[in-house]
């Protein structure tokens, strides 16, 4: 079930830049503190913020709809919503809630997540072929949206894919692809993997920080594991980039994947991946806590706003 009116929608709602925050920081952040910061996104001119899914965090439905009741016109989404946290049919009808009570402002994207962290939460054996649950996933959830009663508002469905086959699947059966932590040349790739009248929303680490012991210290106080996994589904796909395994966390690595320095260099990487094909390009500070994360993207505000 793909459908280009919500493709179109969602590019005019969304503009040119967003923001992306962690759920481990918005886990242990309070609901007050969260609706400020969804507001300070919203007044400085940010198309939209999304979160990602952890399992025996905060739900990702009844999170997003919190931030959306926060705010009049911001662009909510779920980058990603985790495919093993729940049941096909209910993440048909938590998205399809959300986008019926805030038409145009919410994107759900849609992840196979990794053994770890599915076997770490209990109960469920992994599926070595992501590719074919990802699909089985769809087939569900399109045949609870057919099953009347069900709401008719439509919305935006995303990939958090990385692979051919994924970015293939995408074109099929979703609206576009949300690649995380991943150079220019992924953006590049999935535009021309998804072709024009898709979605691609990237997500740009971002360390404001002006020499490179200091990009490494923040790095791996906060993110190291991430940037520095030598197997998994990230680390195939930097080798399928152009990377060895073994510059994964290297110097050309970081340089590619984050995007450091000031805030000019930032707005030079948001261009890079406008310019190779993305609609919509999601900032992450690399930050301790949500009020850090909250300064730095108002820094960043002004140049990213004449993006």
């Amino acid at each position: 079930m793909t459908s280009t009116g919500s493709v179109a929608t969602a590019r005019a709602a969304l503009g040119r830049v967003g923001v992306w925050l962690p759920p481990a920081m918005l886990d242990i952040t309070t609901p007050e503190a969260e609706r400020d910061a969804v507001v300070a996104a919203e007044d400085l001119g940010y198309g939209s913020l999304w979160t990602g899914d952890r399992i025996g965090g905060k739900e990702i439905f009844a999170h997003l709809g919190l931030l959306l009741a926060a705010t009049r016109r911001l662009v909510v989404g779920a980058g990603v919503a985790n495919i093993w946290a729940r049941h096909p049919a209910a993440m048909q009808g938590g998205a399809a809630t959300l986008a019926q009570a805030y038409p145009g402002r919410f994107v759900l994207g849609l992840g196979v997540s990794a053994r770890a962290v599915v076997e770490r939460a209990g109960g469920q054996t992994y599926d070595d072929r992501p590719l074919r649950r990802m699909r089985g996933y769809l087939d569900d959830m399109d045949a609870a949206a057919a099953a009347p009663p069900h709401p008719s508002t439509p919305f935006a469905r995303v990939l958090g894919a990385l692979g051919p086959r994924m970015h293939d699947l995408a074109r099929e059966r979703a609206d576009g692809v949300h690649p995380f932590l991943m150079p220019v040349e992924q953006t590049a790739r999935a535009r021309k993997a998804v072709g024009p009248d898709k979605l691609v929303v990237p997500h740009q680490m971002v360390v404001l920080a002006s020499n490179r012991s200091d990009v490494r210290r923040l790095v791996t106080e906060y993110v190291g594991p991430v940037l520095t996994a030598k197997q998994g589904h990230y680390a195939t796909n930097f080798v399928r980039l152009g990377f060895d395994a073994d510059e994964i966390g290297g110097d050309r690595f970081v340089d590619a994947v984050l995007a450091w320095g000031d805030e000019a260099a930032v707005a030079r990487r948001v261009r890079e991946h406008l310019a190779a094909g993305a609609d919509h390009v999601l900032v992450q500070p690399v930050a301790p806590d949500l009020r850090t994360a909250t300064e730095q993207f108002a820094r960043l505000a002004p140049l990213l706003r004449e993006v």
